[in-house]
């Protein structure tokens, strides 16, 4: 209860805070309880897509990961399996597990407000959106040899031959990824203070951007590939991005 003094005597205002239990957790609980008896009704109607047996002598084409997985899937025709595999899934996880550390901005703690955070929303929510369109675009729009097909288009095996890909020339691609992450890692610093890269140490920093910048390059990398059919932006024997 706030209480505040006003013209020499003390005035008692009224507390609008409520507690967690039970105001709080009892809604969450009820609609946690209505959105799964509308996925127990919605199972009733719609079957779950489970193929046929699987058979040695014929091969799925295309074979499909689970949709959960469609989008690191996805991520194999873009970059090499050591980082759709490995490196972007750690990321993400460690990503996410970083977050309440890397954002410690106690704005928007306890109620719901865009206004007071509107970075970190917009961030998140890209993030979020840009993985289920990986998982859309590997479930529904990817056909036969793993070739894209608009949903209007009819899956079919007979389609023109992709162009060919190529790679960078090494000197350039390697100026290109490092000027990509040092403009991406000074610009914010010269955004006017007061914002959030201003409050953050540089350690915070430094990880903040490096996660947005990655999840940046990632786009950027599929774009590159889809306008301008390059392979990788460096190729090594040893590694490929």
């Amino acid at each position: 209860m706030e209480i505040r003094r006003h013209e020499g005597e003390l005035a008692e205002l009224k507390d609008d805070r409520v507690f967690t239990w039970p105001n709080l957790v009892v809604k969450e609980f009820l609609a946690a309880i209505i959105v799964t008896i509308g996925i127990l009704f919605y199972s009733f109607y719609v079957d779950a897509p489970l193929s046929e047996l699987a058979d040695p002598a014929h091969a799925e084409n295309p074979a499909k990961a689970p949709w959960y997985f469609a989008g690191l899937q996805e991520q194999l025709v873009y970059f090499d399996p050591w980082y759709a595999g490995v490196v972007l899934p750690s990321l993400i996880v460690v990503g996410l597990m970083l977050l309440p550390y890397l954002d410690n901005n106690p704005k928007g703690n306890g109620y719901f407000t865009f206004r007071e955070r509107k970075f970190a929303i917009v961030v998140f929510l890209s993030g979020y959106v840009f993985w289920y369109l990986l998982v859309y675009i590997g479930t529904v729009l990817r056909g036969p040899y793993w070739t894209f097909f608009w949903p209007w288009q009819e899956w079919t095996h007979s389609f023109p031959a992709p162009a060919p890909l190529h790679n960078l020339p090494l000197p350039l691609g390697i100026a290109l990824l490092v000027g990509f992450y040092t403009v991406g890692l000074l610009f914010p610093l010269y955004i006017k203070k007061g914002t959030l890269f201003h409050n953050l140490d540089i350690i915070r920093y430094a990880l903040t951007m490096g996660l947005i910048l990655t999840m940046i390059g990632t786009a950027g990398k599929m774009i590159l590939r889809l306008a301008f059919n390059i392979k990788y932006i460096i190729a090594t024997p040893w590694i490929n991005i």
